[in-house]
């Protein structure tokens, strides 16, 4: 079982706007789950899944709406899906693409998996979470549910419905206000959360479909990095590129939006035979020669966007890390780029 599940920051697609449309704040909610606003510009970056239900919690109680996160997910609807929806509406038929859905779910999230299952003439489309007694986790099934009928209806047509929706939990207003927000009452406390419908809906074609897009996809999400916990240290990595442009990062603050005791990582990641400070440096130089590359960056713009407080203190780390300085490489490296950089007058090189 993974300890730490994560999910892709594009979980919190719309987010903003949906927030504001329910009287909150969205850069404070998140805030005070200890989530980074930069989360928001950045959906190809990680956060813990626990943070995300405690998010979805925490909006439960202050907008005063119970159904909160089944809302949320009609409104989302494919737009979480990422390169990923892609894949899914160029599947020759319905069944296909809720497979590739299944196959492919943990591209986007490691903290639960998708299942299909025939019972009969009936299909049951459900979702499953890894750790089920987190807080928040009712907001976040119903949030499942609301993007699956978005999904469904997407692949099938603007009217469709399922012939019942499935939820673990009792029910958390009025049944009639969820009549209200999806046409029908859902049955509740069932051993999980999923929609049911006839199976004769996956023979269906997608006019959409193009064998040839779905070939160059399916290589392209092969390549792409899923969200399991069992490595950690590239998941640490993936948080230090998204918030090192934001300032200083220590391991007390990726610890924290990991949902885990600093020290605690720190084990981890000796288990793994590696340090925090190991993969600090491991990141910052690969941003460091991606910025490089790029002549609308200078040197003082780049120790920024690497953390650092000064530009000296960059370069010392610079030639420590590759006995050069800045300049010295960019000139090896990339010489019709080179004098861009100078643009930063107050470099002197080492």
């Amino acid at each position: 079982m993974n300890v730490n599940p994560f999910v892709r920051a594009l979980s919190l697609s719309c987010f903003e706007e949906f927030a504001s449309s329910q009287g909150l704040n969205p850069v404070e909610m998140l805030r005070r789950v200890s989530l980074p606003a930069e989360l928001l510009r950045r959906p190809e970056g990680i956060l813990s899944y626990r943070r995300f239900c405690a998010l979805l919690d925490l909006c439960e109680l202050q907008s005063g709406n119970p159904l909160f996160g089944l809302q949320y997910g009609l409104h989302q609807g494919v737009s979480i899906f990422g390169p990923l929806l892609y894949l899914i509406r160029n599947a020759k038929t319905v069944g296909a693409a809720l497979t590739e859905l299944r196959q492919n779910y943990s591209l986007q999230n490691g903290a639960a998996e998708v299942r299909l299952e025939l019972e009969g003439e009936l299909a049951v489309l459900s979702y499953h979470i890894i750790e089920s007694d987190l807080p928040g986790v009712c907001q976040a099934e119903e949030l499942a549910i609301g993007i699956g009928v978005k999904l469904m209806r997407t692949l099938v047509g603007g009217s469709w419905q399922p012939g019942a929706v499935l939820l673990r939990h009792a029910p958390l207003t009025d049944p009639a206000a969820y009549r209200r927000t999806l046409g029908l009452i859902p049955t509740f406390e069932a051993s999980c959360p999923g929609l049911v419908f006839s199976s004769d809906a996956l023979d269906l074609p997608l006019n959409s479909a193009d064998v040839t897009l779905h070939r160059l996809l399916e290589e392209h999400i092969g390549n792409m990095e899923r969200l399991t916990a069992d490595d950690l240290p590239c998941h640490v990595k993936q948080l230090l590129r998204n918030l090192l442009p934001s300032g200083r990062v220590t391991i007390e603050k990726i610890a924290d939006c990991m949902a885990f005791n600093p020290r605690a990582l720190q084990r981890r990641l000796a288990q793994e035979g590696i340090s925090f400070q190991d993969l600090l440096d491991e990141t910052r130089q690969s941003m460091a020669r991606h910025y490089l590359e790029d002549p609308s960056i200078s040197l003082a713009q780049m120790s920024g966007l690497l953390g650092y407080s000064d530009l000296s203190a960059f370069c010392r780390a610079f030639h420590r890390w590759f006995s050069v300085s800045p300049r010295e490489w960019q000139k090896q490296h990339c010489p019709n780029k080179q004098p861009h950089l100078l643009r930063s007058r107050r470099y002197k090189p080492s």
